[in-house]
């Protein structure tokens, strides 16, 4: 069962993640904050984007940029202050925007003060403890997601034991109970234990504090790993109970709020709680489509060619039942598809901007809601071998700091982020004499900043194109064809041969935007790297 369509805005909406560290620094001291945004507010609103994702903002001590929150309701101090972001919500509600924030639900910072306290305690809290401990020495081999590392912590402080964490030592587990309670292990505790009780609750206050202040929503990190003997046989079961009374709550509290989970929710036959699912980049549908693996190949990923490659050897199938597996369950339920994101690879992987029309083409009008990665818009590449900075390596095999390196805007020092030395940066900016910025693309026709601002447009002047007309595929391969309801047809051939297929899904169409796409008497003809969008 769906949610209520109270943030049905989301599902034509086109959203724009902003990491904040790398966007716009206004206070020289090398790394972005919220004035910067503002300042940066006319830029935005000229994509024709109607909300902002922002990374983690709250307080923090920044071990894994943000992700490790030291308080909820304080933005951090090198981003600002509350009054910045809610100046922020405001002038950008003035531009049509929305501010979507990230709340990281399933774990706090060691230097969060509910931690400082149980960890000063003699032993558990009167109230429940919101954090997961043990006595009992933990045994070997349970690992977690960083490879190689105990699940379990040594207690730092006074309080003697373990407690669980949920990525970086410093990252510890917020109890939200367990499925199986176990009296050998008092440590697990059922769901409506005291402890986890007050956690679920502390998440409404969260919401309610940031959502009072004008804020339209958030994306929830690791939304299904709060229940921690759950799992993919267990189905998220009690996780998504959680989620399910705080969207009982929202409904009456927010009612045009929205929820955005890290992936896909689970179907329990229950009511869904999440307004969307997001098509993570990270994942291996996603990579199929975008991933050329320059960043590295993470463990669950095989060495495969992206489909949107020049080589014309990847394929639209994993990517395709998947979203059919999303359909079928939902055929209303948005989802979320990102250029790219902050862990993973950006969408330009070498493509060059001729190659990027065709990704962007699919990306605008496929029916799902866009994601745009922030410098996407004027094809910001990844960098290799950056500095591991805040946690960006955390396997082996691949470096997050490359997709999250300063914003490009001009060519002035530091390409126009920030007056600090350049070695006081957050990271290195591009070395690339001829890397993009927003000043050269501006107003060019033929750019990639003009061609993602002219889609946009057309996309939001052809409601068909957005996400509430049904998308039917009309050809899987190169090239890559689809419906939009009954009155568009796209295609596009990412590949640099030409391809054709023969078809009478665009008869009685005339082009509408594109460039070496062309309808046949028998189908359509598309030149190498051409895309054409059709209508009756």
């Amino acid at each position: 069962m769906p949610p209520a369509e109270n943030g049905s805005w989301l599902t034509d909406a086109v959203i724009y993640e902003i990491y904040p560290q790398s966007f716009q620094d206004t206070n020289g001291d090398g790394i972005g904050d919220l004035r910067g945004v503002i300042d940066r507010l006319d830029y935005i609103a000229s994509l024709g984007v109607d909300a902002i994702w922002f990374n983690p903002c709250f307080a923090s001590p920044f071990f894994d940029a943000g992700y490790d929150v030291a308080d909820y309701l304080q933005i951090a101090p090198r981003y600002g202050t509350n009054d910045d972001m809610v100046e922020l919500i405001d002038k950008a509600r003035e531009r049509g925007i929305r501010i979507i924030l990230d709340l990281v639900a399933g774990h706090t910072s060691i230097e969060h003060e509910w931690f400082q306290v149980e960890l000063h305690a003699d032993g558990p809290s009167p109230e429940g403890d919101r954090y997961i401990w043990r006595e009992d020495e933990p045994a070997s081999g349970w690992a977690n997601d960083v490879p190689g590392q105990p699940a379990w912590v040594r207690s730092p402080g006074p309080r003697q034991g373990w407690y669980l964490k949920n990525f970086y030592d410093e990252q510890p587990a917020l109890n939200f109970g367990w499925v199986e309670p176990d009296p050998a292990h008092p440590w697990r505790q059922p769901v409506d234990a005291p402890g986890p009780l007050r956690n679920q609750q502390a998440l409404k206050d969260i919401l309610d504090f940031w959502l009072g202040k004008g804020v339209a929503g958030f994306r929830v990190d690791m939304a299904f790993s709060l229940v921690k003997d759950e799992g993919l046989f267990q189905g998220w079961i009690a996780s998504s109970a959680i989620w399910r009374n705080i969207r009982e709550w929202l409904d009456e509290a927010y009612p045009d709020a929205v929820l955005i989970p890290e992936g896909e929710e689970p179907r329990t036959g229950e009511r869904l709680a999440f307004d969307a699912d997001f098509m993570l980049v990270i994942h291996a549908p996603h990579a199929s489509l975008f991933d050329d693996q320059s960043a590295g190949i993470l463990p669950w990923h095989e060495s495969r060619r992206p489909f949107f490659g020049a080589a014309g050897e990847g394929s639209t199938g994993m990517f395709l039942d998947t979203w059919a597996l999303y359909r079928e369950a939902e055929p209303e339920r948005k989802v979320i598809i990102a250029t790219a994101d902050h862990d993973f690879n950006r969408l330009r992987a070498g493509r060059t901007p001729e190659e990027l029309r065709t990704a962007f083409t699919f990306l605008f009008t496929w029916g799902s809601v866009p994601s745009l990665y922030f410098g996407d818009e004027i094809g910001m590449r990844y960098l290799p071998d950056m500095p591991n900075v805040e946690g960006a390596i955390c396997n082996p095999s691949y470096n997050r700091a490359g997709a999250r390196t300063p914003m490009q805007w001009d060519a002035t020092e530091n390409a126009g982020f920030s007056t600090a030395a350049a070695e006081d940066l957050y990271l290195p900016i591009d070395p690339d004499p001829d890397r993009p910025t927003v000043a050269a693309q501006d107003g060019v026709e033929g750019s990639t900043l003009s061609f993602v601002r002219e889609l946009v447009a057309l996309r939001r002047q052809h409601p068909e194109l957005q996400g509430h007309a049904s998308t039917t595929v009309v050809h899987a391969g190169y090239p890559f064809a689809w419906l939009r309801g009954e009155n568009y047809l796209v295609v596009v051939n990412p590949r640099r041969e030409a391809a054709a297929i023969e078809t009478t899904a665009g008869a009685g169409m005339t082009p509408i935007f594109g460039s070496g796409a062309e309808l046949t008497e028998g189908g359509v003809e598309v030149e190498g790297f051409g895309y054409g969008i059709f209508a009756r």
